[in-house]
C-alpha cells in the first residue's frame, strides 16, 4: 500500500487532515472508507504514522493517529544526482528509478552536449512535472522524504555548490585512470555508519565536453 505524505502544518494534535490530490486518490482509487486505515508521512521530519480514516468528503480525508511507526528507510549517505538534461522524455525514468534508488535530491543541468533547450518558462513547467513524479514514486517505494527535484543550473552554477558536498564524483566516460568502484570502496572504508552528502554528475547522451570536466575538477579540488 502506498504511503502519503502531508505537511507539518496537517499535523493537528492527534489527527490529520490531507488535502488535495491525495483526497480523490485515497477516495475513487483506492476506494477507501471511514473506519480503513493508511499510512502517512509527515514530509517535514520523515515519521510515519498508522492512521484510521474518520471522514471523508470531496475538499479533505481526515485521519486519527493510532500509531507512530518505527520505518525509517532513508540511507545515511544523502545522494544528489546532477543530471546532464538528456532528451525527450528520459529525464521522467531518470529520476523515477533514481527516487527508487534512494537519492536525496536531482539537479538538471544545462550542458554543451545537450539537445534539449529550454526557455525559463518550460524550465518550471519540467520542475513542477518532475517533482510530482519523484513525490509518485517515494510514495510507492515507501519512502520517508519526497526527494526535491532542484532548479535547473549550468556548469558553473554547479561549482558553486561544491562545498555542501563530501565527495563529488563526475561520470566521465573517457576516464582511463579512476575507476568508480574504487572511489566506491574507499568512500565506504572511510565513511562506513557516518552520515555523508555525495554528488554525482552524468552527462547527457552525448556526455561531457573535455573543458567541462577540466572545469568541474579544478573546483572539486
Amino acid at each position: 500500500m502506498p504511503k502519503f505524505f502531508i505537511k507539518e502544518e496537517q499535523v493537528v494534535e492527534e489527527k490529520i487532515r490531507i488535502t488535495g490530490n491525495d483526497v480523490n486518490h485515497i477516495k475513487n482509487v483506492l476506494r477507501k472508507k471511514a473506519g480503513d486505515n493508511l499510512t502517512i508521512c509527515n514530509a517535514y521530519n520523515g515519521k510515519d504514522y498508522w492512521c484510521k480514516i474518520l471522514k471523508i468528503n470531496e475538499a479533505f480525508i481526515e485521519c486519527k493517529i493510532k500509531e507512530e511507526l518505527e520505518n525509517n528507510v532513508e540511507p545515511n549517505i544523502k545522494v544528489t544526482i546532477m543530471q546532464g538534461l538528456p532528451k525527450t522524455d528520459k529525464m521522467e525514468l531518470i529520476i523515477q528509478k533514481s527516487v527508487e534508488l534512494g537519492v536525496f535530491n536531482i539537479t538538471p543541468i544545462e550542458m554543451k552536449r545537450c539537445v534539449v533547450k529550454l526557455n525559463e518558462k518550460d524550465k518550471q513547467k519540467k520542475i513542477e512535472r518532475w517533482q510530482k513524479i519523484a513525490e509518485v514514486a517515494a510514495k510507492q517505494c515507501q519512502r520517508n522524504i519526497i526527494p526535491k527535484i532542484n532548479s535547473i543550473i549550468n556548469i558553473k552554477n554547479i561549482c558553486n555548490s561544491f562545498k555542501e558536498y563530501d565527495i563529488v564524483l563526475i561520470a566521465y566516460e573517457n576516464e582511463k585512470d579512476t575507476m568508480i568502484k574504487h572511489e566506491l570502496k574507499k568512500i565506504k572504508e572511510k565513511y562506513e555508519n557516518e552520515e555523508i552528502k555525495i554528488a554525482i554528475i552524468i552527462g547527457p547522451e552525448g556526455g561531457i565536453e573535455p573543458e567541462e570536466v577540466d572545469l568541474l575538477r579544478k573546483n572539486r579540488s
